[in-house]
């Protein structure tokens, strides 16, 4: 008989792999009627013009590209104002990152795009709301333009090509933005300011939800079954002391957490079958 010391060592199973704090309520895969009254809701979904034209999806693609030239051309301009080694200029990078609605892939037709743009640590923030903003102003596609600095999250709203944006800041606590960055690490808000943090969160939190649910198809489409509903019914207005995009769209994650394999249909009646009873 082996001694425990000389007995090999199992290795304990891989824990059970789910999504959230908690594990499924149920893993049941869908049937027939599921598939069929998922069916039903995607073309309920269609009669409320809800989606997007692919010209129109393009249109908006094309609008943040442009918005970011602009952006890495000011980026360069301020270096050479602040006179910045050219060692530091060459690699100063900079990104426009959608986040909310759009970058959930749910937002209704002609809604605005959230857009956050990440510069390197030492530019003043100011700068942004002064200089950025002049240089947008100076577009001939860009309407409507105006900076709300003195709020929780200041931006610059403005509207470009017909397309209304909400552009706000994030610095980085390093000389440069790198081209594959991943703003889920922790490393990139440590020591920045309240006003930084709050910016970068509005991605942050938005790549957490796609992150962080089973079947991001599925979630897309009860998401807007459930922003449809709100909407219908007047609730949907985080300014008038309803849920805001945001937290329908947390809701809407937990109810995917916990019925993983579940379609859309199945996933909207789950969603009012738990809230129902919290």
């Amino acid at each position: 008989q082996r001694s425990p010391e000389t007995s090999p060592v199992r290795a304990a199973p891989p824990p059970p792999k789910w999504f959230g704090p908690t594990g499924p309520i149920s893993e049941d895969f869908p049937e027939e009627e599921d598939l069929i009254l998922t069916r039903k809701l995607t073309e309920t979904l269609q009669s409320y013009d809800v989606y997007e034209s692919k010209q129109e999806l393009q249109h908006r693609e094309t609008v943040l590209k442009k918005l970011e030239t602009l952006y890495k051309e000011w980026l360069q301009e301020m270096c050479d104002q602040m006179n910045v080694p050219e060692v530091v200029k060459a690699k100063v990078g900079g990104k426009v990152l959608p986040f909310g609605s759009y970058h959930l892939g749910v937002h209704s037709k002609g809604a605005d795009i959230d857009a956050l743009c990440v510069g390197p640590g030492f530019l003043d923030r100011k700068d942004f709301f002064t200089s950025f903003f002049e240089k947008l102003k100076a577009q001939k596609e860009v309407k409507d333009i105006r900076a709300i600095e003195e709020t929780y999250v200041p931006v610059i709203k403005l509207t470009y090509e017909g397309i209304e944006i909400d552009l706000v800041f994030g610095r980085l606590a390093q000389k440069s933005v790198p081209e594959k960055l991943n703003l889920l690490d922790d490393k990139y808000v440590l020591g920045l300011d309240k006003r930084c943090i709050r910016s970068l969160n509005g991605y942050r939190v938005t790549e957490e939800i796609l992150q962080h649910v089973p079947n991001v198809h599925n979630f897309r489409i009860a998401l807007r079954v459930i922003k449809l509903w709100a909407k219908q019914r007047n609730i949907y207005s985080n300014s008038l002391g309803f849920l805001g995009g945001v937290s329908w769209a947390i809701m809407v994650a937990r109810i995917c957490q916990v019925y993983p394999n579940a379609t859309p249909a199945t996933l909207v009646i789950k969603f009012f079958k738990v809230y129902s009873t919290w």
